[in-house]
């Protein structure tokens, strides 16, 4: 992991490029690297993985760490803080550099490198809800679990034609008789049936009250950071006929259980699970914004 420090002033910066940014856009890093160096002391850090990636962040010190990455490594980020117990007195910073930007965007960070690298020096701390689940994972945004996909169906070997109900080749069908009394056949053995792609039937509770229960099977789950402090939840069950209305609700914790299910947080596909249950912590971390957002 290489190192460099710049000339200090008032403000101290970690500014930690995560690697998958200098591969796709090294032109963006060094103009996000030019603008920070030169508002701001910096210490650059070029981690060659997570590992390195998550030192570097927990030896920060009393620098202010910025993140130049897409929204996997801003969300690594603020897992990696969280897990150590140091969202609360840490204000975090980035600079969208990446395919990956809609999470930062929606968070109010700018996409365009400079715009974003100005708000890191000239910004302010806006502090957000955070959603835990009992994993001790991290959702910025928001989650949604899909419906089962659909499984592609079992292929087993081509059958081939009976040779001895081709047209003038009879003597095959003799052939093969004999040398199957010669020589064992060892059949692929097919396997179980894929599960059928259809629905899911989850129960979801917010806060202790059943939203959905089994008996009713849904097509998608969202949750998403609404008022201070709560998470909105809409269920859209199956609509047999009409389209049937979805199920909102609002709480602070939100358990999802049933038949094996996955879901996206935020970027991240996680799963299968039976069940898991979020609970949202109001303003738990910092992220610096433009000024007036």
């Amino acid at each position: 992991m290489a190192e460099v420090a710049t000339s200090a002033t008032s403000e101290q910066l970690l500014v930690v490029v995560d690697p998958g940014a200098r591969r796709s856009d090294g032109e963006s890093v060094r103009i996000a690297k030019d603008v920070l160096g030169a508002g701001a002391g910096m210490k650059l850090c070029l981690p060659d993985g997570p590992e390195e990636f998550a030192r570097a962040l927990a030896r920060r010190g009393s620098r202010r760490p910025v993140v130049v990455g897409d929204d996997r490594a801003l969300i690594r980020a603020v897992a990696l803080l969280h897990r150590h117990r140091e969202l609360a007195g840490c204000a975090l910073s980035v600079v969208p550099v990446g395919a990956a930007q809609s999470l930062a965007r929606s968070l109010g960070v700018p996409t365009g490198t400079v715009a974003a690298a100005r708000a890191v020096l000239d910004g302010v701390e806006r502090r957000m809800d955070l959603m835990v689940d009992d994993s001790d994972g991290v959702v910025l945004g928001a989650l949604r679990i899909p419906p089962l996909s659909p499984s592609p169906a079992w292929s087993g070997p081509r059958a081939e034609p009976d040779p001895g109900q081709v047209p003038g080749r009879p003597w095959l069908r003799t052939c093969q008789s004999l040398v199957r009394t010669l020589v064992p056949v060892n059949r692929p053995s097919r396997p179980a049936p894929a599960p059928e792609p259809g629905p899911s039937r989850l129960r979801v509770e917010v806060d202790g009250e059943t939203l959905v229960d089994l008996n009713q099977p849904v097509e998608a789950v969202s949750v998403a950071p609404s008022a201070a402090g709560l998470a909105s939840v809409e269920v859209r069950p199956v609509s047999v006929g009409a389209e049937a209305s979805p199920l909102l609700a609002e709480g602070r914790t939100v358990t999802v259980s049933g038949a094996h299910f996955r879901y996206r947080a935020d970027t991240v596909v996680s799963g299968p699970v039976r069940t898991r249950t979020w609970v949202v912590r109001e303003g738990a971390w910092g992220l610096t914004v433009p000024s007036g957002r």
